[in-house]
């Protein structure tokens, strides 16, 4: 396994040790000891499988309080995949950085707690699967606008088609402080 860092600190890509011949190809896709010895020491108590078509973005979304770290990656297709800092008080407050996702990469993205996350769809349809470490608490929903200039994301759709409850989210400016993930150094 490799980790590769980004341009925000937590946020890491993983590249599995990938195992494969003329039959197919094998690679553990989480395993607790492996990532602890890396440095990241994760607890996950929810999976979650979606399936999206070409053009589709979810996001950004984010739970406050009860956060939830995400390890995502592509099952099949090709997502363009952001987490944006949004800790009260981070040095990186605001900041975002991508990464590409696909079936035939089979790279992970460990986003932390305390950053909010999307994605877009680039191929013709994609199977998009995330761990998380804490469950779905509806109370705790939240989201940003995907399309937020004060973020300046570089999303490689111009007409995504998006939830209507994507498509209304607030600005980053916009969100009351309270409803924030606060930066612990």
């Amino acid at each position: 396994m490799k980790l590769i860092e980004t341009d925000l600190p937590g946020c890491v890509v993983i590249e599995p040790r990938v195992f494969g011949d003329e039959r197919g190809f094998f690679y553990e896709s989480w395993n607790k000891a492996r990532f602890a010895e890396a440095g990241l020491h994760l607890d996950f108590v929810q999976g979650n499988v979606s399936a999206s078509a070409r053009g589709v973005l979810r996001g950004l979304h984010y739970q406050w309080p009860n956060p939830q770290g995400k390890l995502v990656s592509v099952l099949e297709g090709e997502v363009y995949d952001v987490a944006v800092d949004i800790r009260r008080g981070s040095p990186s407050f605001g900041r975002w950085t991508a990464v590409m996702l696909t079936a035939e990469n089979k790279r992970h993205f460990w986003i932390p707690e305390g950053f909010a996350h999307g994605f877009a769809v680039v191929s013709e349809r994609a199977v998009f699967t995330y761990q998380c470490t804490a469950g779905y608490d509806a109370a705790a929903d939240a989201g940003l606008r995907w399309n937020d200039a004060a973020l300046g994301i570089d999303w490689p759709l111009a007409e995504p088609t998006l939830s209507d409850k994507d498509a209304k989210a607030p600005f980053l400016a916009d969100i009351p402080p309270e409803r924030l993930p606060l930066y612990i150094p």
